[in-house]
């Protein structure tokens, strides 16, 4: 019995997690995470930093400052105009004139996402995503009713620029979802040319270009940092989102939205059917720590680049084979692995005690077996559990390989 358990196991037929016993599935399924996880589980699952060490003096002074507001309406789904004012100025010195009525402070950048999503598409609306990109995002536009367009980013190489302009021009989309600043998960960043053709060719067709900015200044060695996105064309043809979660911490809930100004009337008169505004005091802290961003991004930085170039070594040594691009910034690498078996691996790896995302999350229809996310900002103790735990995994595999996950497209 404990040997034909093995054999499901080594097979991706069978996924066992300490402490949950085992269940079953279809090698090259996508692998989400579990509710719940054994104390000594290590959750790779997620790319993103610990909080910085400031936060807990700002959240005194936000604390401070709050009852100022008490005598006011809490219900207000544009956002505080100290915020709204702070995050105009921060664009306005990376080289995008603001104005805080462009401004609209969200809970986070995903519950941007999903209102731009559920305002501005109809139902069989054409939306362009990359391919591979960032799950929720794509989860969101399905929601609304979008029928997807990818367009190929390569971990290696970045956007295929021509697929990118070809998309937009043979398509129409009514939107293009875009992280042109470390892509998540390749990690690539645009070049300022592809920038300018992509919004001109979105301007010609009608197309209004969603930019993903969460990521945008987590900077580790770029040579040249690039304007906001919206800064390459005509002011209207690109919605940027930006949030706090990557750069302050993930557990603050605060993103917003930069637009035209009747965009932002649109998204706060749509608003009010799902909430009914951002919290006070998260808003308060956020309008504080904008003003120290300068020190915070230069902590990331460092934390970033000794992340990055321990992964790298540790991934050298214990499993050379893989193809490792090196990545200027941003939370997480594209790995190749030079063969199609990325399910099988994540799920040999949790058997190893790692709970990591397989390629095939951050595609549609099962796409990119063959590469696996791997975040650079943890730890270099819990990079070499991780990496550790990834070569026992990837040594079952070889004993073991699967099936190629694409023969279940034959049988069906």
């Amino acid at each position: 019995m404990a040997a034909a358990y093995r054999e499901l196991r080594d097979s991706g037929y069978l996924v066992s997690v300490r402490g949950s016993g085992s269940v079953t599935r279809l090698p090259g399924a996508a692998v989400h995470a579990v509710p719940s996880l054994a104390p000594d589980f290590l959750d790779f699952t997620r790319a993103a930093l610990p909080a910085v060490p400031e936060l807990a003096d700002a959240y005194t002074r936000a604390a401070q400052l709050a009852p100022e507001h008490f005598d006011t309406g809490s219900y207000d789904t544009i956002g505080l105009p100290e915020l709204r004012r702070a995050i105009a100025e921060r664009y306005t010195r990376r080289g995008l004139r603001t104005e805080p009525g462009q401004i609209m402070v969200t809970i986070g950048a995903q519950h941007a996402i999903a209102l731009v999503a559920r305002t501005l598409l109809a139902r069989g609306d054409r939306a362009l995503i990359e391919a591979p990109t960032y799950p929720h995002a794509y989860e969101a536009l399905r929601l609304a009713g979008a029928r997807l367009v990818p367009v190929n980013v390569d971990g290696a190489d970045g956007w295929d620029g021509e697929g990118l302009i070809a998309a937009l021009r043979g398509t129409s989309p009514s939107l293009a979802y875009l992280m042109p600043d470390f892509h998540n998960p390749t990690g690539r960043s645009m070049t300022p040319e592809l920038r300018e053709r992509a919004i001109a060719a979105a301007a010609r067709q009608g197309t209004l270009i969603v930019a993903d900015e969460t990521t945008a200044e987590l900077d580790i060695d770029r040579r040249m940092a690039p304007l906001p996105f919206a800064a390459y064309g005509p002011e209207g043809t690109v919605l940027s989102i930006g949030s706090v979660g990557k750069t302050l911490w993930g557990g603050i809930r605060i993103g917003w939205i930069r637009a035209e100004r009747a965009v932002i009337r649109k998204l706060a008169l749509a608003r009010s059917a799902s909430d009914l505004g951002t919290p006070i005091l998260e808003q308060l802290l956020v309008a504080d720590m904008l003003g120290r961003m300068d020190e915070v991004l230069e902590l990331r930085r460092e934390q970033l680049r000794a992340g990055r170039d321990h992964l790298e070594a540790a991934l050298a040594r214990a499993i050379p084979e893989w193809s490792v691009p090196r990545v200027s910034g941003g939370l997480s690498t594209w790995v190749g692995l030079g063969r199609p078996a990325s399910s099988q691996l994540a799920l040999a790896a949790r058997t190893a005690g790692l709970l990591i995302t397989a390629g095939p999350r951050f595609g549609i229809d099962g796409a990119f077996e063959r590469f696996l996310r791997i975040p650079i900002g943890y730890t270099p103790e819990a990079t070499d559990r991780a990496v550790g735990a990834l070569a026992s995994a990837w040594a079952q595999v070889a004993r073991h390989p699967a099936a190629d996950p694409g023969y279940l497209a034959d049988v069906v």
